[in-house]
């Protein structure tokens, strides 16, 4: 399953989806907020980390590629898993990055400002970039 940006995807979506998405966003982020009160910013910066709209995407995305299967008289089943399933895999990489992110400001804090925020985003620019580059050159070696 190729990665690509589809336009057209946003007129499959239904309004009621994107509530869902908004609100399990919005809760994942209340939650980080109640976290980072009792445990302190350190803990709820971390928990900040968790891709908010994962848990929605995640099912969404389930639900439209079995609906799509099933209007052509298929199942569906196996391709929504699979299609959720790369979604995961993505949301796991971007953590990644997002972490890289996360040292760079630590290490990179004690001079100005914008500049360490600078470096920090070109740092999770370039292992973001690097990571969807050596996915793809290792299924292009597993295929």
């Amino acid at each position: 399953m190729l990665v690509r940006f589809k336009l057209a995807a946003l007129k499959e979506t239904q309004a009621h989806e994107y509530l869902v998405r908004f609100a399990l966003g919005g809760l994942t982020t209340v939650a980080a907020g109640l976290v980072a009160d009792y445990g302190g910013p350190a803990l709820g910066g971390l928990m900040l980390a968790f891709p908010a709209i994962f848990c929605a995407s995640a099912t969404l995305i389930e639900k439209h590629e079995r609906t799509k299967k099933r209007s052509k008289g298929l199942h569906g089943a196996r391709r929504g898993k699979e299609a959720a399933a790369l979604d995961a895999a993505g949301a796991a990489w971007g953590s990644i990055a997002m972490a890289a992110f996360a040292v760079a400001i630590y290490l990179l804090a004690t001079g100005s400002p914008a500049v360490c925020l600078v470096r920090a985003c070109l740092i999770w620019l370039a292992v973001a970039v690097g990571l969807f580059l050596a996915r793809r050159r290792l299924r292009k070696t597993t295929v």
